[in-house]
């Protein structure tokens, strides 16, 4: 079958067809984590930062290099040339040898200029300048929080990775003096760029929140979860939290966890199966965007209370469509929420617990919350963080 001109442009431009002038940039990028239907967190940050600066520079060229066979969503401008590297890089031992031995030598015949990657992870066999995005350092305050065969490759290898890094962007001031003070990186060679939100977050139809309230609460208001039941996102704390509100709040609530079980484990579990009112809480499972913005917009409060984040994307969700928000007053989300949230002791089940009972029966204070949540979420932009990427790409390459 033939191909089309412009996909076979597209793939080949860069084995020496140029379609940039000869000052045009090469950039290789790490897209192993652009997974379709399963973007939270870092993926996320990927797409969409990314297909703005892609946008931004039709001028350069970028390598987008996946693992595996690439979805074409992904693919969003001509600029971009994709190229799938085996192994399939899902565990430390295959991730050594996808960043040192086949994605070298596969990116080799573009001859790029840098090598950004927004996992974090980085090349020990790469000699042009490269550019990590390191969201957080969890790992290692809390390495029991991840699988030891990880935990061993994050605290041996990071740190490198630090080090070898021209610069470094990562995606809060608490993140940023937590490189500096745990690696001893110069803090002048990282860079702040914080997430955003998408336009897709506002507040959704009375309609569709109505019927989102029929169908997972019966009809009940709820306070709201959301993320991947990780233990760093205290699900256990916030679990006891909503039965000792429960007994406080004059209205009956539910409490909706809207994420995975991929880390439900047996400590999470005895907790909720010790639970007074366990049958009010409801687990959606992983949700839509469509469906997150319902479930945003309809809650009482949104409850995020994780030990450790470097930013905490659902709270400038919850912002953008008008959803309360109690926070964690500890690591970036205080940075991130400023005062636009109830900042709370996530260590305190009784912190949360009062925090609940005050915003579900005080509605005072709500409209308060949500106005300084929709003021403060103007300041957090996708394209704002595109824009300060590239700025690190640039001081990058002097």
């Amino acid at each position: 079958m033939a191909i089309p001109l412009c996909l076979f442009l597209r793939k080949y431009s860069t084995f020496g067809l140029p379609l940039s002038p000869a000052s045009a940039l090469v950039i290789a990028v790490n897209t192993r984590l652009l997974l379709p239907n399963k973007l939270e967190g870092i993926g996320r940050f990927s797409f969409e930062t990314l297909q703005r600066v892609v946008a931004a520079h039709p001028e350069h060229q970028f390598v987008y290099v996946f693992d595996r066979a690439w979805d074409e969503r992904f693919i969003t401008a001509n600029n971009i040339t994709p190229i799938a590297v085996s192994p399939p890089a899902r565990h430390p031992l295959l991730w050594k040898i996808w960043l040192d031995y086949s994605l070298p030598r596969a990116i080799k015949q573009f001859k790029p200029d840098l090598f950004l990657s927004p996992d974090g992870f980085l090349s020990q066999q790469l000699h042009i300048p490269q550019v990590p995005v390191i969201h957080d350092l969890n790992f290692e305050h809390y390495p029991g929080d991840v699988r030891s065969s990880h935990s061993r490759y994050y605290r041996k290898y990071m740190p490198r990775f630090a080090n070898i890094a021209r610069r470094i962007a990562t995606v809060s001031e608490f993140s940023k003096n937590d490189l500096a003070q745990q690696y001893g990186v110069d803090a002048q060679k990282i860079d702040v760029v914080y997430n955003g939100v998408t336009e897709q977050f506002q507040p959704a139809l009375e309609r569709d929140v109505n019927s989102f309230i029929k169908q997972y609460t019966d009809g009940q208001p709820y306070f709201l979860f959301v993320g991947a039941m990780h233990p760093r996102k205290n699900i256990q704390r916030l679990l006891h939290a909503f039965d000792l509100a429960r007994k406080n709040i004059v209205k009956p609530h539910k409490l909706v966890l809207a994420g995975e079980k991929y880390w439900w484990n047996d400590d999470i579990r005895k907790s909720y199966e010790r639970m007074e009112f366990r049958d009010d809480v409801v687990f959606t499972g992983r949700v839509s965007n469509e469906l997150l913005v319902t479930a945003l917009s309809g809650a009482t409060a949104l409850t995020f209370v994780p030990y450790f984040e470097g930013f905490g994307i659902p709270i400038l969700e919850a912002f953008a469509t008008r959803c309360p928000v109690i926070t964690s007053n500890i690591t970036a989300m205080s940075e991130v929420a400023d005062d636009a949230a109830l900042l709370v002791n996530p260590f305190s089940e009784e912190e949360i617990a009062e925090a609940m009972a005050r915003v579900a029966q005080e509605p005072q204070l709500a409209v308060q919350l949500t106005e300084k949540g929709a003021a403060r979420v103007k300041q957090f932009s996708w394209e704002r963080t595109a824009d300060a990427l590239w700025k690190t790409i640039e001081q990058s390459l002097g």
